[in-house]
């Protein structure tokens, strides 16, 4: 019977096939296959023999976080990333062609992946997932399909103007600031903790505490 989940799924088949209907229609899915299904996308699943599969289940909430960080050039809050990744990514069920080599490499890490997710200690083991992840994703992302424009009947239509994000990371005290233009301004100089506390009327443990040593531009004297 057809399934929809609140969440993305992605899920790879690992050995054996299967019939998949959704709102693709019918499709045939094998080993080295993994199938994308956006939110709230009916997808039943008939095994031909036997089906062994994988799959990960990803908050639509942390999709668009990392849409919006791995756009963030063009993007200025996370509701512009939602929009966003509903305008790209607009095929709500896709089947990815890995192929059983590529597959094959996302093997150890979904292991690893599922022993994480059944110690259940999502604190302790997040940095270890998350980069477990981003492997995946690495490998799979460039299969997905993309598209600025609606292609067809399957797509969903939204529309999201592309807006050039001009920000800089930039200190909020002004003594910090005014430091930070110093260093920018003549990287050369050699910049010490004792001449930027002069310039900016701070102490030099409050510039040191303002600033991260980086390649020893300030040096303590």
């Amino acid at each position: 019977m057809p399934i929809a989940y609140d969440c993305v799924t992605i899920t790879v088949i690992r050995d054996g096939s299967a019939i998949l209907l959704s709102e693709f229609g019918q499709q045939h899915v094998k080993a080295g296959d993994v199938m994308l299904l956006g939110a709230n996308t009916l997808c039943g699943t008939e095994p031909e023999s036997h089906v062994t599969v994988t799959t990960i289940y990803a908050d639509t909430d942390y999709v668009v976080d990392q849409v919006f960080w791995q756009h963030f050039g063009l993007l200025h809050d996370r509701l512009e990333a939602q929009d966003f990744a509903a305008t790209i990514y607009t095929e709500p069920a896709q089947i990815l062609r890995l192929g059983e080599d590529r597959a094959g490499l996302l093997m150890p890490w979904l292991d690893e992946l599922v022993a994480l997710s059944i110690e259940d200690r999502p604190v302790s083991n997040f940095y270890r997932m998350q980069a477990l992840w981003f492997s995946v994703a690495h490998v799979i992302a460039p299969f997905i399909k993309t598209s600025m424009t609606r292609t067809s009947p399957t797509q969903r239509p939204t529309t999201c103007p592309a807006v050039p994000r001009h920000r800089r990371f930039a200190p909020l005290r002004t003594e910090a600031r005014r430091a930070a233009e110093l260093l920018h301004d003549d990287p050369v100089h050699g910049w010490s903790v004792t001449e930027l506390a002069s310039q900016v009327n701070l102490s030099k443990s409050q510039v040191g505490r303002l600033f991260v040593e980086a390649g020893s531009v300030l040096e303590t004297v």
